[in-house]
This record gives structure tokens, C-alpha cells and sequence, in this order.
């Protein structure tokens, strides 16, 4: 089963179970205290704290998101900047017990995962804050499991720590993790849960690629481990406390489900590969750029990598109408653009590609988000427009880094390579640590305090011209 056949599946099995489909939020969110929507719950969370849906109780999608947090991180097998979550949600309706089998049903029986290569993860509690070890999901889990047949050993293993020390034993399939593992909030952990806001323990559904895929520089193999072995395919969060005032938590009247999982993992492990690239929304781009390169992805795996998912996630942003520019969503939509132009030099690839490689990627949604075929040719536009732009000062900029060698790059000099040539300050760094040249621990607040300075200097400049002085702006 590819990609496309199991969101597709995913919805239809979730409808088929009275949840209703709805439409997936821009990925520009209406709220502005994030740049992107980053997960399926985001634009659903007025519903999870009480407010009534429209649609109902039961309801399921799949949400594209941008996490551009995580740009840093793309190279390796399983983390991109752009992704679908497929969720699925119960608003006050079925909890543990249904979410857990449903999703189950769905691995096995759907997609035809393997069930001996599924461990779980549930919260192992917090005696300091009186809530007990989430034995409810353990036990149903246990049940599940034993109706296919296998052995569910069930084990306490607390941190993430704790599990690299420990690693797994024979029999084990579902283990006990602690808040930093197994417990969600909006602040990210149990003493970070803001006052009134709905939380709970999760449970994690991990696939095991097998002891192959282990990196021992990580420590022993267990599922929260970023060793390779495991990966993490969907997340179920169990809504069923409040926190107090006063710091405590109470169990909610009304519970709610809230599922997500990641369609580019469960492809993976549907084809039983480790890397999410190999898939079949993401394969079709790296076989492009072999072609255009003549470069093998065996031997230009993190290259290809980033520059197929940073050409992804600006696709789907231009289609959603975010524009390269120097502010906000722009500034990160330019930043992918041009990641992906400095490590396409690294493949041969001097001239412009955009025009080649866009296309295939709006091809590969078009049936499923008709706004990519609406937008396609506009998509392609603006990107190429952006690459040639940005080829004119690529080479001046790349040239003035190479120029610190045997020099430790400060933030200062950062920042005059990006105000004097347009260069941008991470891909400065980037480029400075990949030529092995030293740069300063501090670069960030060296880089603002020069900023600043430009800032003051210019609002300096402006009064002084408003008040026909010498040295005011215009003069």
C-alpha cells in the first residue's frame, strides 16, 4: 500500500466508524502566535477545550504541517520540515478503548503492518502529582495484542535515559515511559501544563525496522531511543485531566481523543524501509534529481534529502500563498529555497533546477489537493523566480565565507555578509562549519546586536531628516 492509498484508507476507515471528514486548516494558521500549522490538533484545539463542533463529536483529517524547527534535523532517515498527519479525533465521545483497537485494526489489518514489529509506549504516572500510571492503556494494549497471538510483556522504563542504559528484553512489547516520554500539554510536560488547560498521558505506536537499523552510539535499542531501530508512527493523546490553579490536576468530565499519526512513517514502515524518502510521494523527486544530477542518492543521501524535502515544504506553502521575503513565513519559505540551491551546488547542479523538479512534486499531490493543480503553474513561478534571483548573489556570498578560512567568523561578520550581499545569516554558518572554518559560539547575539545598531542608526537617520538636519535620511 503506497502513500496515497493509505490516507486515502485512513479516512475512508475513520468515516466508515462515524467520524466525519473535514477539510485540513491553511497551512498558515489564523492564529498568529505560530508561523505554520505544526499538527492536526492545532487549528481543532477551541473543540478540545469545550467549544462545540459543527461537525460533531467524531471527527478525521489529514492535516498537511511545516515544522521548521526541525530544518536542522533534515538529512537523516525520518524527519522532514514538511509532512501530513493523518488525525482522528473524539470530542467527549469513546475513549481508551476504541482508540486504541481502531488504530490497531487500521496498522494491521488495513495497511498489513506486521503486528510483532509494533511495540507501545503509555505514561508511567507522577506521584508528586498524584496521577497514577496509565494502566487502562497498558491493560488494553496487552488484550490486543494477545488476541493476534502475541506476547505482550509489559515493563516500567521511566526516562528516555533510563531506556539507553536498559534497552529491551525478550517478550517486552509495551513500556512505561515517564512526562518527558508519555504526557501531553501544551507546555510540553507536566509542571510546564498551563492553569485550566485540558492534558493527559499519551500512548505511542512505535515500528521496530529491526537491530540492523541500531546505532549503538545511542546506547541500548528501546522505542523512544533515536537510535533507528524504532519509529515512532502515531501518537494517541488521552485528554482526562485539568490543571488547577493551584498547580494539581483533576480528572475532566468530559474526555477527549486526540490521534495523530504520520503518513510518511506509516508509509515507510509499510514498505518496510527506514527512510521516509524511499516512499511514494518522495521517491518520484529523488529520481529526478538523479536524473538531472547523474548522482547516485546512495552516495548523496543528505544532499538529496534536504533539497527534496525543502522544495516539498515551499511548494505547499506557495500554494497556500506565502511569498519568499525577509519576514515571517517568507523569510522561512526563502530560507528552504535557498538551502536547497547550496546543497544542489554540491551535486553539479549550477544552473537553475527549480522548473524541472516542481513540477513533479505538484504531479504527485494534484489528484489528492485539487489547489495544487489550480496553483500549479503559478507554484512554479514563483520558485524559479526565487532561485534565479538568488543564483546572482549565491557566488559572491559563498565566495566572501571561504575568505574567513583560518579565522574564527563572528556574529558581526555575519551580519555584514547578509546586509551587504544578501546572504543569509544560517546559510553564513552553515557554509562556514562545512568549509571547517571556526565560528563564534555567540554568533546569534553578536548578529541581533549589529542588527540593532543598523536599526538604531536608521531611526537616528529618519528624525534627522524630518527635521531638515545634516546627515538625515535623503540628504
Amino acid at each position: 500500500m503506497d502513500a496515497h492509498e493509505i490516507r486515502n484508507s485512513f479516512l475512508q476507515y475513520l468515516e466508515s466508524r462515524g467520524h466525519t471528514v473535514i477539510p485540513p486548516a491553511d497551512l498558515v494558521p489564523a492564529d498568529t502566535s505560530t508561523l505554520f500549522t505544526g499538527s492536526g490538533m492545532q487549528a481543532l484545539l477551541p473543540y478540545l477545550l469545550g467549544e462545540p463542533h459543527p461537525d460533531g463529536v467524531r471527527l478525521t483529517d489529514s492535516q498537511p504541517c511545516v515544522r521548521a524547527q526541525d530544518i536542522e534535523d533534515v538529512g537523516d532517515n525520518r524527519h522532514t520540515t514538511f509532512f501530513e498527519m493523518l488525525g482522528n479525533w473524539s470530542l467527549g465521545d469513546y475513549f481508551k478503548e476504541q482508540q486504541i483497537r481502531q488504530f490497531f485494526e487500521f496498522l494491521v489489518d488495513i495497511v498489513g503492518l506486521d503486528p510483532e514489529r509494533l511495540s507501545v509506549t503509555c505514561f508511567l504516572g507522577d506521584e508528586a502529582y498524584g496521577i497514577p500510571r496509565d494502566d487502562e492503556a497498558a491493560r488494553i494494549w496487552q488484550a490486543v495484542f494477545a488476541e493476534r497471538g502475541i506476547e505482550a510483556g509489559i515493563v516500567a522504563i521511566g526516562s528516555q535515559a533510563d531506556g539507553d542504559a536498559r534497552g529491551v528484553h525478550a517478550g517486552e512489547r509495551i513500556f512505561f515511559y515517564d512526562g518527558g516520554e508519555n504526557w501531553w500539554s501544551r507546555g510540553g510536560s507536566l509542571v510546564g501544563t498551563p492553569i485550566g488547560d485540558p492534558c493527559g498521558p499519551d500512548s505511542e505506536v512505535f515500528y521496530d525496522f529491526g537491530a540492523e537499523h541500531h546505532d549503538p552510539a545511542y546506547g541500548r535499542a528501546h522505542p523512544a531511543s533515536d537510535s533507528g531501530q524504532y519509529m515512532e508512527i502515531g501518537n494517541q493523546v488521552f485528554m482526562q485531566y485539568r490543571r488547577l490553579a493551584d498547580g494539581s490536576f483533576e480528572p475532566l468530565a468530559r474526555r477527549n481523543v486526540d490521534f495523530g499519526g504520520g503518513l510518511e512513517r506509516i508509509a515507510a514502515a509499510a514498505i518496510h524501509s527506514s527512510d521516509v524518502f524511499r516512499i511514494s510521494l518522495l521517491w518520484p523527486i529523488v529520481e529526478k534529481l538523479q536524473q538531472l544530477t547523474g548522482r547516485s542518492y546512495d552516495d548523496e543521501t543528505t544532499s538529496m534529502r534536504i533539497i527534496v524535502d525543502h522544495l516539498r515544504g515551499a511548494t505547499f506553502l506557495a500554494v497556500d500563498g506565502v511569498r519568499p521575503s525577509n519576514k515571517e513565513q517568507g523569510y522561512v519559505m526563502r530560507r528552504l529555497l535557498r538551502r536547497a540551491i547550496r546543497f544542489a551546488l554540491s551535486l553539479g547542479l549550477n544552473e537553475n533546477f527549480f522548473g524541472e523538479i516542481v513540477p513533479v512534486i505538484a504531479d504527485l499531490y494534484a489528484d489528492d489537493y485539487p489547489e495544487v493543480r489550480e496553483r500549479r503553474a503559478e507554484v512554479i513561478e514563483v520558485l524559479v523566480r526565487e532561485e534565479r534571483a538568488f543564483r546572482r548573489t549565491l557566488a559572491a556570498g559563498l565566495a566572501a565565507v571561504a575568505g574567513f578560512a583560518g579565522q574564527t567568523m563572528t556574529g558581526h561578520d555575519v551580519f555584514v555578509l547578509s546586509d551587504t550581499s544578501g546572504f543569509p545569516k544560517e546559510l553564513s554558518v552553515e557554509e562556514a562549519l562545512r568549509l571547517g572554518i571556526d565560528v563564534y559560539p555567540d554568533w546569534r547575539a553578536d548578529f541581533d546586536a549589529a542588527l540593532e545598531q543598523q536599526r538604531a542608526r536608521s531611526r537616528a537617520a529618519t528624525r534627522l531628516g524630518a527635521a531638515g538636519l545634516p546627515g538625515g535620511a535623503g540628504a
